[in-house]
């Protein structure tokens, strides 16, 4: 119930189920929309910017409120980490 809202560094469940996706786009892509065609959340987008694990791509010229974002290194990182400390 916590909105997408992450705590302590770690991944919430929002926001590892946006940044997975990036995972298989080309150049780490991440969608401005989930599975069900609703826009992500904004603050799911902002904390994760925030948290280096997603940077800004580029500007949407035709949406300049969207934010085109891509996952960083520390994002392919923070997901790896949550992989592994679920199978230990």
């Amino acid at each position: 119930m916590d909105g997408g809202v992450e705590r302590a560094g770690k991944l919430s469940a929002a926001q590892r189920k946006w940044l997975e996706r990036g995972l298989t786009q080309p150049g780490g892509k991440l969608p401005l929309f989930d599975a069900d065609g609703r826009k992500v959340n904004p603050q799911v987008i902002r904390k994760c910017l925030d948290q280096g694990w997603a940077e800004p791509w580029f500007a949407n010229q035709l949406k300049p409120d969207w934010l085109v974002c891509k996952l960083t290194t520390s994002g392919r990182t923070a997901l790896a980490d949550v992989d592994t400390s679920s199978h230990s």
